[in-house]
């Protein structure tokens, strides 16, 4: 694997002060792709709430000093009625001011600005949550949004209309011809719609470890039918905006078992507003519906405006920076607390 491969670079060269570089580590640098769908296991039945441990390191290396440009940062995961932060290190390094806010979205949002020349950027997230099982399956829609199609009502259409709208409005008859092709146009339950849908993606198309930055577009993920998981996920969600389904792109973490051996990842997946049952994730990398081992860390109108890490540098142009990113999360069970005899 090539890290610097992930390096988003949009040159922005100044005479005094040399190459303005763009650095974003997006979400889904490496992905797991598990096709186990549906209920959780028999293991997971008998535990109603784990302690996840979450590292996530990101580290660029530069040939020389470079002056670094405020980053932004969101890695601190979505807190909701099944996550809850027991705690929380962020250690960064060269010397730094940190500044935390909560977005539009209310995503916790971390904005690091730096002090002086560095020739190295080291960003060392830690957390501990508690994650309790949430069966994805108990929730029930509203009467008139059953089938679909269905239109919202319109207090929620005002709040919905930004995720209603296309991120990619010269894909959208490809969309169509594709989603007329799986037969997803016609009338259904709108969950075996998007159920549908979700599986079709994780069925038949290949799944691509991909290096280069950004989104691929619906239109070339279809051409080309494989895709990293943030790819699918901007499928997925346009396909739903076409069905007239507002949906947003989610960047987070994964969790599996395999992930105790280091072996874990940031994930990217969508969800989509069903009245009724709120919103609800999906992810078509692996076909199942969004639950236990799913850990949103931002939500987003579009696919990228959330990679974990973002952030520019000027520097001498040509430079190439090494990123390497590190990432796991692991269960463990907590000390039990000792009370004085």
């Amino acid at each position: 694997m090539s890290p610097a491969a992930n390096v988003l670079i949009r040159g922005k060269r100044s005479s005094s002060e040399g190459c303005k570089v763009d650095l974003r580590a997006p979400a889904g640098y490496v992905c797991l792709r598990d096709r186990r769908a549906g209920p959780a296991s028999d293991n997971d039945r008998q535990v109603p709430m784990r302690h996840l441990n979450i590292s996530h390191v990101t580290e660029y290396r530069f040939s020389q000093p470079v002056s670094l440009l405020p980053h932004r940062l969101l890695l601190r995961p979505r807190e909701s009625h099944n996550v809850r932060i027991e705690s929380s290190e962020l250690a960064i390094f060269p010397a730094h001011t940190l500044q935390w806010k909560r977005d539009v979205l209310d995503n916790s949002v971390a904005r690091v600005g730096f002090l002086g020349p560095a020739d190295r950027l080291r960003i060392a997230s830690s957390l501990v949550i508690q994650h309790y099982e949430d069966n994805p399956f108990d929730f029930l829609l509203d009467d008139y949004a059953v089938i679909h199609p269905f239109d919202y009502a319109e207090e929620d259409r005002i709040e919905l209309a930004p995720f209603l709208q296309a991120v990619y409005p010269a894909d959208q008859e490809r969309v169509q011809r594709w989603l007329d092709g799986r037969g997803l146009q016609r009338s259904m339950p709108t969950f075996t719609l998007l159920d549908r849908m979700n599986r079709e993606i994780a069925s038949r198309f290949l799944y691509r470890l991909r290096e280069e930055p950004g989104v691929q577009s619906p239109a070339l993920t279809l051409a080309r039918n494989c895709g990293s998981c943030r790819d699918f996920a901007a499928l997925f969600m346009e396909a739903c905006r076409r069905l007239g389904l507002a949906s947003r792109f989610v960047s987070g973490y994964l969790f599996t078992w395999d992930t105790d051996a280091g072996n874990a990842s940031t994930h990217a997946w969508a969800e989509v507003y069903l009245p009724g049952a709120g919103w609800k994730g999906f992810d078509p990398t692996s076909g199942e519906v969004t639950g236990s081992r799913h850990i949103a860390a931002a939500v987003a109108r579009h696919p990228e405006a959330v990679p974990p890490v973002a952030g520019s540098y000027l520097g001498p142009p040509g430079q190439s920076p090494l990123l390497s990113v590190a990432v796991r999360v692991s269960a463990f069970a907590p000390e039990p607390l000792r009370v004085p005899v």
